[in-house]
């Protein structure tokens, strides 16, 4: 089978960048093995600037194809399936931006198609930085997708504040701009907000940056519309792998990420319908 290996953790993240289009991964917030898919193959493509971004510089020769990976996953799910390896999930992430490939609706659908018929147990998830749903043909890609597929959306967001946000994701894309079309697209469709902490520079985001952040995630979890939409759950992490930056950004201690989140569960506890909130170390 012409398939990345079923390794260890770090070592199958460093497969997406020998251009491989599927990578199996054991992920903290999935729970177990997923089924990574990289839109970018051939070198790194997002909107973001993160100095915790564990995607090593890289150039290589494969293109994105989707009836590719459409090979590539059946065979990795096949192999999965032979060692007994239960799959928690198949997941858009890889080298950057899925909203920015122009396959995107080619290979969620194709994935979305594998998945029904041969892992119907495990979620098809896409992991974004929401800079795409500033486009409307990514909108309401993504609005259709989480109804039919369905798509769980794992939406990131890790600062309140415009001056955090610069500090944490470096874009060029304007912060207010950012967070209220996301606030627009919760409105309508379910997400999960994942959030990174780590100090940047030796330095903590200030007091003023969390009240913020806790602020902003209690008004989207207030958009729920009979339950059909809003905030889902909210994964609070930090960083666990090399970056190419190191040591810009460093880890928080589990005693902070459950702090934070212990404050966060406070903030939502007026929010008509639950959310949980998880911590990952």
């Amino acid at each position: 089978m012409s398939v990345s290996p079923l390794v260890g953790p770090v070592e199958n993240h460093r497969e997406r960048e020998k251009g491989f289009l599927v990578y199996p991964v054991y992920s903290r917030r999935s729970g177990g093995l997923s089924m990574g898919i990289n839109l970018f193959p051939d070198r790194k493509r997002c909107s973001f600037d993160c100095p915790y971004c564990e995607v090593f510089p890289f150039l290589a020769k494969p293109e994105f194809s989707a009836e590719r990976m459409e090979i590539e996953l059946r065979d990795t799910l096949a192999e999965a399936a032979v060692r007994g390896l239960p799959v928690r999930d198949i997941c858009f992430s890889g080298n950057g931006e899925p909203s920015l490939s122009p396959y995107l609706a080619a290979a969620l659908r194709r994935a979305g198609n594998v998945r029904e018929e041969m892992v119907p147990g495990a979620e098809l998830v896409l992991i974004t930085n929401g800079t795409g749903l500033l486009q409307k043909a990514v909108f309401d890609l993504l609005q259709d997708a989480a109804c039919s597929l369905p798509l769980n959306i794992w939406l990131k967001l890790d600062a309140g504040t415009p001056l955090w946000y610069q500090q944490m994701n470096r874009s060029a894309v304007p912060f207010e701009e950012l967070t209220a079309k996301i606030k627009e697209f919760a409105a309508c469709t379910p997400v999960i907000i994942q959030t990174m902490l780590c100090s940047v520079d030796g330095k903590a985001p200030p007091p003023e940056e969390g009240q913020a952040w806790e602020s902003l995630l209690a008004e989207l979890a207030a958009r729920a519309k009979n339950g059909k939409a809003g905030v889902r759950k909210v994964q609070i992490y930090s960083k666990a792998r090399p970056a190419p930056e190191d040591p810009k950004a460093q880890a928080f201690p589990l005693t902070y990420l459950e702090s934070r989140a212990a404050s966060l569960r406070l903030a939502l506890a007026g929010v008509s319908a639950p959310v949980p909130v998880e911590v990952y170390q």
